[in-house]
C-alpha cells in the first residue's frame, strides 16, 4: 500500500495507442502518479505488472490474448498488492459481479471523467477495502447482491439526504459532526461516481440500497382509518297513539 504522501505508481493496459496515451497524460498532470508501464495485450501486461509491481493497474476487459479474469488472475499471483481496476466500454452484470469476486478495487466504464478516474485510483490506494464503481444501475443492482457499495453509515446518511436534510441537519439526527458528514458524502460519491447530492441519490434508489423519500414518507406514516360522520339524519319522535282522524280537532273532540 503506498504511504500517504508517495507516489502512487500505475500502470496502463490498453490495446489502444491513443487511449494509453490519454490516460497518461491525465495522470501526468497530477503530482502524486507516476506511470511506470504500459501494455497492450494480456501476456505483455502480466509482464509489466511483474516486473514493476505497481501499486495500481487500469486494465481494459478486451486486450488480445487470455480473458480479462484469467489476465486479473494472473496479475494476481505475480503481484498480490497490486490493485486492478478495470476500465471498459461495457458492463454487463455477470462480468462486472464475476471481476468484483475475484478481488478487482474498481470497474469503471471509460465514461467517467477525469476527476471520478483520478479520485477513483486515490481512493483504492487509501484504503485497502475500498470498491469503487462506476456502472449502469442495472449492472450495480446486480452487483450489489454479493455486494457492499455502501458502510452502513453511508447509506443512513444519504438516507437522510434523500429525505431532503442539510449536512448540519444530519449531524444532529445522527449524532455527527457536520465535517464527518462531509467526509462520508465524499465516500459516497466515489463508490457511487455519483457527481452530485441528487446524483447520489437517484444510483442508490436505483440499486435498492435506499429508500425513495416517498418509500421512507410512506413507511412512516400511520395510516388512521376515516372515522365515521355522526348521523345527521331526523329520527322521527315517540308516538303515543294512532295519527288523529280527519276532521279532530288537537285535543280531541269533533270538528
Amino acid at each position: 500500500m503506498p504511504v500517504p504522501g508517495n507516489t502512487i505508481r500505475v500502470a496502463l493496459v490498453d490495446d489502444h495507442m491513443l487511449v494509453r496515451e490519454g490516460l497518461r497524460e491525465i495522470l501526468r498532470a497530477e503530482e502524486d502518479f507516476a506511470v511506470v508501464a504500459e501494455a497492450g495485450d494480456s501476456a505483455s501486461a502480466v509482464a509489466a505488472v511483474a516486473a514493476e509491481k505497481p501499486d495500481v493497474v487500469l486494465l481494459d476487459v478486451e486486450i488480445p490474448g487470455d480473458e480479462v479474469t484469467t489476465t486479473v488472475r494472473k496479475m494476481q499471483a505475480v503481484s498480490p498488492a497490486t490493485r486492478v481496476i478495470i476500465l471498459s466500454m461495457y458492463d454487463g452484470p455477470l462480468l462486472v459481479q464475476s471481476l468484483l469476486g475475484m478481488g478487482v478495487k474498481g470497474y469503471l466504464l471509460k465514461t467517467v471523467t477525469r476527476l471520478e478516474l483520478v479520485a477513483a485510483i486515490r481512493s483504492v490506494c487509501a484504503d485497502e477495502g475500498r470498491i469503487v464503481l462506476s456502472v449502469s444501475p442495472q449492472s450495480l443492482i446486480q452487483a450489489a447482491g454479493g455486494l457492499s457499495v455502501l458502510s452502513d453509515r453511508e447509506r443512513g446518511v444519504l438516507q437522510l439526504v434523500a429525505e431532503a436534510m442539510s449536512n448540519a441537519q444530519i449531524g444532529h439526527r445522527l449524532g455527527l459532526t457536520e465535517a464527518t458528514v462531509k467526509r462520508h458524502l465524499r465516500n459516497i460519491f466515489i463508490n457511487l461516481s455519483a457527481v452530485s447530492r441528487i446524483d447520489a441519490v437517484n444510483k442508490a434508489v436505483a440499486a435498492s440500497l435506499i429508500e425513495s423519500s416517498q418509500q421512507a414518507d410512506d413507511r412512516r406514516t400511520m395510516r388512521v382509518p376515516a372515522r365515521l360522520a355522526p348521523y345527521r339524519g331526523r329520527h322521527p319522535g315517540p308516538t303515543t297513539g294512532p295519527p288523529p282522524a280527519a276532521g279532530a280537532r288537537p285535543g280531541g273532540g269533533a270538528a
